[in-house]
């Protein structure tokens, strides 16, 4: 008997080990610098993964939405978030954030779009006086219906002490990708594109726009003219936050079952609205985006789409959900100097671009956009 109990025990113990091990494996994995720096290239999920559905047959008209989607570049992307990257955390009121706005400002120029600036004031925390903030945005004029339009948004400030990679150059990358491409393509109504500042603090850039420009919406002006300011809006899409899905407890490699996760919420006024953008969004994916499926959820918060949501119907792309996942930790990059261009692997801005392709296709539908012009 005695044998058969320490026999028990050794097997016992050999098991603990094993235990521990996995549980450890499958935990938080805090990477060094010198993994980080280590280059995409290394990294274990650098892959391209064909996991979407498809197999939808499309139309004439899908095909002309694919053409447009087809114009987006993987390397574009990246190469406009490394641009980004370069101006640090863009932290509001500091002179790396004016410099990133006015280098986001020259882009968009040079892709031919007269840009604008939205003029806020903003009172930091523990001050008393308020100081002025700005940031840009342009649009796409629409040829038929040029006085409704979609707002496509990301926040261009960060925090951190790193350069703000994730949050949220991923999400403003996105949105000048898509800018890029929707330059010199026709479309039936309007299309702006918002880089919003302040949302570190509260959503003020955001909360700034609405508050302006909400009751300019639709007026023409001069009147005859033909010109509207302010669109009236028919959607808001925010993208905040578009590279690591690794799980949670999160790993060290992409998770297979990494997503695009589109939110609304239940809760606003435009509940029902905003359900069926994110369902236009989830079917597009599934018509147009290459790698990666998404996913839709009813709590969406604390991002810029939030000030938009009881006016019109309003949504957000997001890695993971805000508040079961992002909020539980699912992102051990998220505020941290960690979050750097050189922490994110091929996989991780491929996700980035299948949120692209996700929004450009949505909005093309919905805006009526060709390249040819039929």
């Amino acid at each position: 008997m005695l044998n058969r109990l320490e026999h028990l025990r050794a097997l016992l113990g050999r098991l603990s080990v094993l235990v521990f091990t996995v549980v450890t494996l499958a935990g938080p994995i805090v990477l060094s610098a010198q993994d980080r720096g280590s280059g995409q290239q290394s990294r274990p999920d650098d892959r391209r993964l064909t996991r979407i559905l498809g197999g939808v047959e499309m139309t004439a008209a899908d095909s002309a939405v694919q053409a447009v989607v087809g114009r987006l570049e993987f390397d574009s992307y990246k190469e406009i978030l490394r641009g980004l990257t370069e101006f640090g955390d863009r932290e509001q009121g500091t002179e790396r954030n004016a410099r990133a706005i006015d280098w986001i400002e020259a882009q968009l120029q040079g892709w031919g779009y007269e840009t604008e600036r939205l003029h806020y004031r903003f009172t930091p925390r523990g001050e008393t006086e308020s100081e002025p903030r700005e940031e840009v945005y342009a649009t796409k004029w629409g040829s038929e219906v040029p006085g409704e339009m979609y707002i496509v948004g990301a926040h261009m400030d960060g925090r951190g002490g790193g350069q703000a990679a994730n949050d949220d150059g991923s999400g403003t990358a996105l949105v000048m990708e898509i800018a890029r491409v929707m330059a010199d393509v026709q479309t039936a109504r309007s299309v702006r594109f918002a880089l919003w500042n302040n949302e570190e603090t509260g959503l003020n850039g955001a909360r700034a726009y609405v508050e302006q420009r909400a009751p300019l919406q639709g007026i023409e002006e001069p009147a005859g003219s033909g010109r509207y300011p302010e669109p009236k809006w028919l959607g808001m899409i925010q993208h905040d936050m578009m590279l690591w899905d690794h799980g949670n407890p999160v790993t060290f490699n992409q998770a297979i079952d990494a997503d695009v996760d589109i939110e609304f919420q239940l809760a606003s006024e435009k509940a029902d609205e905003s359900a069926a953008l994110a369902l236009k969004l989830l079917n597009a994916n599934r018509m147009f985006a290459t790698d990666y499926p998404a996913a839709m959820s009813n709590a969406m918060s604390n991002t810029d789409s939030g000030p938009f949501q009881d006016l019109v119907a309003a949504v957000s792309l997001r890695e993971n959900r805000r508040l079961y996942e992002t909020g539980n930790r699912a992102n051990p990059h998220w505020h941290q100097p960690t979050d750097l261009f050189v922490t994110f692997s091929d996989a991780d801005f491929r996700l980035g671009f299948n949120a692209a392709q996700t929004t450009l296709a949505a909005v093309s539908m919905l805006v009526g956009a060709s390249v040819d012009g039929r």
